[in-house]
């Protein structure tokens, strides 16, 4: 038996449909899985084209497991997200080499409405939903030209159908969309890899990964304060706090994990509140103003004021913070602390260590220390930029007596380093300085290109004191912003660096945007959907409630959708039918007009009763309405020999 083979509409909708989809997977997938994928489709195309066979079953194994070798190689599983897509992927180009039966086409087309879906596992950003929503449009104008092959002749009737039936179903997706009862938390697990893209600050410092953070122009988080906000010189946001230092990295070390002892912070001045929108970063840490008062639900204030999650932030993470940028923190160093803000490598940099002890002879006290220290950053010729030079096997010694040349982690790390040279208790803080104000909305952006990094030291009767040593080598860091800290030709981000005011109105529009979608259509969750039902006057609602409010929305919507397609009639669109109709009307303004439920032969018969002149032509017409409405698939042909004979129907005396 002859395998089935689409015609030429048919195949060049669902190629281009398999395109379409495929298509956005270039960024995130190994090139030979598309290629593969894309491979397939083509193989196809010259099989049905050219009545060529299809490879042999024992072909289509070998092509099969190959790829899923070839998915486990690259990827070391065959489970996750990258793995999965990766199969998926290959298997919907191989899946047309057995392409058989019409069946198997309906197949290929369900699978790409599920790697539709799988896409939003990489990205849930608007130009990527409503490209999405373009991908579906090609599938479902591919599900039309399958269903109507033969049927018709014009190449666009699928787009026609195809948007008819998106548009009709918009009404029905947002009603489901607001009423669906929604559940804290997702409702499957996802693979652990899902969120393997996501980046932000790391809680690892060593010479470069601040400054290479920088140069990314992405969102770390969106604040919004309750009143004035504060000054640049205070918009210092706090993340993790590093004390372990083996002589290149800086990293947490056990300690940073205790909890608050209660005595901690000691509030100098007013309070400052706020709500922070965190993208997620898939670490467990969150961002506060430097220092928190206390933790937001669901997280805890440690021993170093440092808030973390019970869990990594996966999601988009919405909560109200106060802190107070005023304050008295850590009076009383506990005897672990101070051995840990004091360890140090037991060798390595030794001219760090002998001007350390120079700085400890030649001042009065701790306080006098830090100011000396500070000076030496501020006198001699450092220079802050984003491209330091590599350093060798002493990195402090190399930045400090050498290269002078540095981001912020160099002066960060250096100055820590000296002051426990020195005697000093300190630490390293990681996390933001700055935002970008949007002047269309009221809050303020906080970038990955704001990381930054500070120290703390331990001054007796004072606590923990944060010592900024970049804002004495770069003070406009601190005031202006990155942009005005840098020398010309630093890879700054795009937006950083240019002055054209109508591109930054451009930006903060678009991340108006962005923020809206975020807050509205991302995180509609139960405390939304219960605001909006609130609106409307449904607070109470469970969710058998709400359940059984979207059955009843969704039921209004198809009843209303069938009330206006009743209206405007069955078959409307089919020229067949509208043929016939004028074929009756035409009959009907003569005083033979047809009856409700009558048969187009009756209808016929009387007409040759009552008009023999009329006998011949109707027969005809009826004759091939008949064949083309109730036989075979109408050839384009005979659809038009239809239209000509009406058209050329007269019906006079």
């Amino acid at each position: 038996m002859k395998p089935w083979r689409p015609g030429p509409r048919v195949l060049a909708w669902l190629a281009a449909a398999l395109a379409t989809v495929l298509l956005p997977h270039v960024l995130h997938l190994p090139p030979w899985v598309l290629l593969l994928s894309l491979g397939g489709v083509a193989w196809y195309g010259w099989a049905a084209l050219g009545d060529h066979r299809l490879p042999p079953a024992w072909l289509r194994a070998i092509l099969a497991l190959g790829a899923a070798a070839a998915v486990y190689a690259t990827q070391h599983t065959l489970f996750g997200r990258d793995a999965g897509v990766s199969l998926l992927v290959v298997m919907a180009g191989l899946k047309l080499l057995e392409l058989r039966s019409r069946r198997d086409a309906m197949l290929v087309i369900f699978l790409a409405y599920f790697l539709i879906v799988t896409q939003f596992l990489f990205s849930q950003e608007i130009p990527m939903a409503a490209y999405l929503f373009a991908a579906v449009f090609m599938v479902t104008g591919a599900l039309v030209a399958l269903n109507r092959e033969g049927r018709s002749g014009d190449p666009w009737e699928p787009a026609r159908i195809a948007g008819r039936l998106l548009l009709q179903a918009l009404p029905l997706m947002l009603v489901l969309f607001l009423l669906f009862p929604r559940v804290p938390g997702p409702l499957w697990s996802l693979p652990r890899d899902a969120h393997g893209g996501q980046t932000g600050l790391s809680d690892r410092m060593e010479p470069g990964s601040i400054s290479r953070l920088s140069q990314s122009d992405a969102v770390a988080f969106r604040v919004a304060f309750e009143g004035a906000a504060p000054p640049p010189g205070e918009r210092y946001w706090r993340g993790p706090v590093l004390w372990s230092y083996d002589g290149r990295a800086w990293t947490p070390g056990w300690i940073s994990s205790r909890g608050a002892s209660g005595d901690e912070l000691q509030p100098l001045g007013g309070a400052v509140s706020y709500t922070l929108t965190l993208e997620p970063h898939n670490q467990p840490w969150l961002l506060a103003l430097d220092v928190p008062a206390a933790a937001p639900e669901r997280a805890r204030l440690t021993a170093d004021l440092r808030l973390q999650s019970r869990r990594p932030v996966t999601e988009r993470l919405r909560y109200r913070a106060t802190s107070y940028t005023e304050y008295r923190a850590g009076t009383r160093l506990l005897v672990l602390e101070r051995a840990m803000a004091l360890r140090l490598p037991e060798s390595g940099d030794p001219r760090t260590r002998a001007l350390a002890r120079e700085l400890r002879s030649a001042s009065s006290n701790d306080p006098d220390l830090v100011r000396r220290a500070l000076a030496r950053f501020r006198e001699q010729p450092f220079v802050y930029t984003l491209t330091p030079p590599l350093l060798g096997q002493d990195p402090v010694d190399g930045f400090l007596f050498e290269t002078r040349r540095g981001f912020c982690e160099h002066y960060a790390g250096a100055f820590v380093f000296l002051m426990r040279a020195a005697g000093i208790p300190a630490r390293v803080v990681t996390g933001y300085l700055g935002g970008e104000a949007n002047t269309l909305s009221d809050y303020y952006i906080v970038r990955q290109s704001d990381a930054h990094a500070w120290a703390e030291v331990w001054l007796p009767e004072q606590g923990w004191v944060r010592v900024d040593p970049t804002a004495a080598v770069a003070p406009q860091r601190v005031e202006r912003g990155l942009q005005a800290a840098v020398a010309e030709g630093e890879p700054l981000p795009v937006f950083r660096r240019t002055d054209q005011q109508w591109l930054r109105d451009l930006r903060l529009a678009w991340d108006t945007l962005n923020s809206r979608w975020n807050a509205y259509v991302l995180g509609y969750g139960p405390e939304l959907q219960r605001d909006f039902l609130a609106l409307l006057g449904l607070a109470g609602l469970g969710w058998l409630g709400l359940g059984l409010a979207g059955i009843a929305g969704a039921g209004i919507l198809v009843l209303l959708i069938s009330l206006w397609l009743l209206r405007r009639g069955d078959g409307v669109r089919d020229p067949v039918v509208r043929s016939y109709a004028r074929f009756c009307a035409r009959l009907a303004r003569a005083g033979l007009a047809r009856e409700t439920g009558e048969a187009p032969r009756t209808f016929a018969g009387r007409v040759a009763q009552a008009r023999p002149d009329l006998a011949e032509p109707v027969a005809r017409i009826t004759s091939l309405y008949e064949s083309l409405r109730y036989g075979p698939r109408p050839t384009e042909a005979a659809t038009h020999e239809l239209k000509r004979l009406v058209r050329m129907f007269r019906v006079s005396g």
